[in-house]
């Protein structure tokens, strides 16, 4: 493991694609927090007000490197394998950038009307700090 990623536990979407990734790394690479857990927000210096930009990605070794928003999914779908090749693709299209970021700042900003809002917290059993309280 050498990442964390601090999603939205309340958002469909995100906890939709929170699990999709669990089942693709199965905790090698990744390890998971929601913003809604304010002692893992706090071990890494993230406010509430961060949490606003969206997802977070955290180096593990390396706490002050992370990503965030649009740059973090990137970062993960390059780090997945063969994942480099279509991120440094769609990187290197003129304009898709920026077209891709202001797609993730609509569905980041719209995400509870456009996808729903979960009743409860999803917690990931690949939790940042190994002391999962698994939930739905």
């Amino acid at each position: 493991m050498n990442y964390y990623v601090i999603y939205d536990g309340n958002c469909n979407l995100c906890v939709s694609l929170v699990q999709l990734l669990e089942s693709l790394d199965q905790g090698k690479l990744f390890r998971y927090s929601p913003m809604q857990n304010e002692q893992t927000l706090a071990q890494f210096g993230i406010t509430p007000q961060d949490c606003e930009q969206g997802m977070i990605l955290i180096n593990a070794n390396a706490p002050e490197r992370r990503w965030q928003g649009s740059n973090a999914a990137e970062e993960i779908g390059r780090l997945l394998p063969l994942g480099s090749v279509f991120v440094d693709a769609y990187r290197a299209l003129p304009g898709v950038k920026w077209v891709g970021d202001r797609f993730y700042e609509q569905i980041r900003d719209n995400r509870y009307t456009i996808f729903g809002k979960r009743d409860s917290t999803y917690q990931s059993s690949f939790c940042v700090d190994g002391n999962c309280q698994v939930g739905s």
